[in-house]
């Protein structure tokens, strides 16, 4: 019998495809039978029943001690994402004293300024990816200008900002590993699948790359 995947003779898609992440939160739900079956396992003895509720409780421990860690992880990206905007702050005045910078980046830089606080996933996404651009921005206009890249403020700037957008990464992807932890566990069945429906939790966003970013990485940087 052939492999079903066979990457000899299967179709191959040769243009490629962009993946994209789906932002939608999809609610925990439980049918009928769930609690028929736990009804059951009660009419077989106090014994099957009690395990159940043993497995169920924890169950509902697992799920709130998972959703404390995303609280955690995503708390690690908020003090880097802090760390990265202040240094950006002071960057900028630095620059914008030597070359002319680009109006959008000032602008940008404006608004994290007066307000970068971070309100759930969806906002925190947002900041990253505003931080991320400035930083393109700035680093497209320093590319002209090599004497003021060895300024020693500068430098010294500059070395923080990409040690903290390495950290971003890292702990980016830890975040969202315990997204994809979450969004498997509510649904399997029966306990944890049940304990998330009686608690109305849904499944959460992962980060993403903003559109922004996924044009920069297809553009051609060597010739």
């Amino acid at each position: 019998m052939a492999n079903e995947l066979d990457e000899m003779t299967g179709p191959v898609n040769e243009q490629g495809r962009d993946v994209n992440v789906i932002e939608k939160q999809i609610p925990a739900k439980v049918g009928k039978g769930t609690y028929v079956f736990v009804v059951c396992l009660f009419i077989l003895g106090i014994i099957p029943g009690l395990i159940f509720l043993a497995v169920y409780q924890g169950a509902k421990n697992y799920l709130k001690g998972l959703q404390q860690k995303i609280q955690h992880d995503a708390s690690q990206i908020d003090n880097y994402l802090e760390q990265r905007v202040i240094i950006l702050q002071n960057l900028v005045p630095l620059l914008n004293k030597a070359i002319d910078l680009d109006k959008e980046v000032l602008t940008k830089v404006t608004a994290l300024r007066s307000g970068n606080n971070i309100n759930g996933d969806a906002s925190r996404n947002e900041v990253s990816n505003t931080v991320d651009n400035v930083s393109r921005s700035i680093n497209v206009a320093l590319e002209a200008y090599p004497d003021i890249k060895a300024h020693k403020e500068i430098a010294d700037a500059m070395q923080q900002n990409s040690y903290l957008q390495r950290e971003i990464t890292a702990a980016r992807e830890v975040y969202n590993d315990s997204v994809s932890a979450w969004n498997q566990a509510i649904f399997q069945w029966p306990a944890k699948a049940l304990a998330a429906a009686r608690a109305g939790y849904t499944t959460r966003i992962p980060f993403t790359a903003s559109k922004e970013t996924k044009e920069a990485a297809r553009q051609v940087f060597f010739n």
